[in-house]
């Protein structure tokens, strides 16, 4: 435990899946803004920068109910961003006792220590609680979830909005980003790499989606605090394009040779889970209440590619 923030008078941010891309570009950003302290949690150790400063960390693990109410009452936060998922769509539907138990049971857990210190809780969703067929959605739009994955969210949603203090749903999708160790890899990075080892890449045109840069999806995490935003939010990139667009962009920013590129459509890929054809989320409410303002797909490239050089990272 850290007394300095306990003692502190800045609003305290629990953070949910720290060691996680988003999360530690929440804790970043948190760090840069100086407004908040930032309590940062995930299972077993930090892995989080080393040479970062100015936060707290601490082991809990969401799944157990006691681990989590213990940092609730230690720490007393009046924020909760609740990042922490398994969001792998094809486990999701294989092992599907395991990701109930750490998307809908676990955030009941989150839910429990919110209560106990009536936090706001910001639960992070998806676009997969919807079936692509009249994509993008607002945040009015039905859901009609195709795969468990989009299931568990959308159970978990009408449980955070039964939740008796204040409480916001952030739906994103397809985020990437930069993780500072390499941990987790993304389109642009398969791209280049595939393509600089003169392997031939199929990709998809036929399925749609609105990428989100990890930076743009911590940033407006942070301005629903600022404004004590609450009910459902879209945050996500503003752009629909599919797998087969993101790819010549990159091509594009790199100077890559494209004739490894091949273009396809899902029909040709086997794969567990069924994945939405075309969903991508409407955005207008975060523009117009939050002034969120994503960047386009091409300044999210440019800025992975000045953290991959800043870093010396060997893709």
């Amino acid at each position: 435990m850290d007394i300095n923030i306990l003692k502190s008078k800045k609003p305290k941010i629990l953070i949910t899946g720290a060691n996680g891309l988003l999360g530690q570009k929440i804790i970043k950003e948190i760090l840069i803004e100086g407004k908040y302290e930032a309590i940062a949690t995930g299972r077993g150790s930090c892995r989080l920068p080393t040479e970062w400063r100015g936060y707290v960390y601490e082991e809990m693990d969401i799944t157990k109910p006691s681990e989590v109410l213990a940092i609730f009452k230690a720490y007393a936060p009046q924020y909760v961003i609740h990042a922490a998922s398994m969001t792998d769509v094809d486990r999701c539907e294989v092992n599907r006792h395991t990701c109930f138990e750490q998307n809908v049971t676990a955030t009941l857990n989150i839910m429990k220590g919110c209560e106990l210190v009536k936090s706001h809780l910001i639960f992070i969703s998806t676009d997969f609680i919807f079936d692509g067929k009249n994509g993008p959605y607002d945040e009015l739009a039905k859901p009609n979830p195709l795969n468990y994955y989009g299931k568990t969210k959308i159970e978990t949603e009408i449980a955070v909005q039964k939740y008796k203090h204040n409480w916001t749903i952030v739906r994103t999708n397809l985020v990437y980003g930069i993780a500072h160790d390499m941990s987790r890899s993304n389109i642009v990075l398969w791209v280049k790499k595939g393509l600089e080892q003169n392997k031939e890449l199929s990709l998809v045109d036929d399925q749609f989606r609105t990428p989100t840069l990890a930076e743009d999806l911590a940033k407006g995490c942070l301005l629903i605090v600022e404004k004590n935003a609450t009910g459902i939010y879209n945050i996500s990139g503003d752009e629909l394009l599919s797998p087969y667009d993101m790819a010549m962009l990159t091509v594009k920013f790199f100077e890559l040779d494209p004739k490894g590129i091949k273009k396809t459509d899902s029909s040709v890929f086997s794969q567990v889970a069924s994945r939405p054809l075309r969903t991508g989320l409407d955005i207008s409410k975060a523009k117009n209440i939050l002034n969120f303002k994503p960047k386009t797909f091409e300044e999210g490239i440019e800025i992975m590619a000045k953290q991959i050089k800043l870093a010396n990272y060997k893709i």
